[in-house]
């Protein structure tokens, strides 16, 4: 398995990065993934990123859909995911998050390079909070946390 995590770290605060917001950063392209990564650390947040959508299940203990308890607490605040991805789309990922009892209430966000109006539509009303056009800007991620994961419980 290929997992990178990384915590957010700044100059003057002793931050516990289990106190930070935790993302998953799905993408298939190694370059997308660190950008999608430094922004998200940038805006303090503890980022593990994923290769493809069977990874992301892997790492989210839902490989063959069937969830594992023990992977379960690593629990992330947010999933990031790329749509365009080879095996599996982030759209049949999002269906498999959403289809989850454990996972079904964390939100995900959709990204992709490729404006198309029918794949945003799709993506939504199957249970995306936000669908982004890459390249992601640092204004974008902080629009991601502001929205989404301060209004966690």
């Amino acid at each position: 398995m290929s997992y990178a995590s990384a915590s957010s770290s700044s100059g003057d605060r002793t931050s516990d990065h289990r106190d930070l917001p935790h993302v998953l950063a799905v993408d298939d392209n190694h370059v997308d993934r660190k950008i999608i990564e430094t922004l998200l650390l940038n805006s303090s947040c503890k980022v593990t990123t994923a290769e493809n959508g069977m990874r992301a299940l892997e790492y989210l203990g839902l490989r063959d859909g069937q969830p594992n308890s023990a992977t379960l607490a690593s629990k992330v605040n947010l999933i990031i995911t790329d749509y365009c991805m080879p095996g599996m789309t982030g759209y049949e990922l999002l269906k498999k998050i959403k289809g989850s009892s454990f996972l079904k209430e964390v939100p995900v966000v959709i990204v992709s390079s490729e404006n198309v109006p029918t794949r945003i539509n799709k993506c939504l009303e199957e249970g995306a909070k936000m669908f982004m056009l890459k390249p992601l800007k640092q204004s974008d991620v902080k629009k991601i946390r502001c929205h989404l994961l301060n209004c966690r419980s």
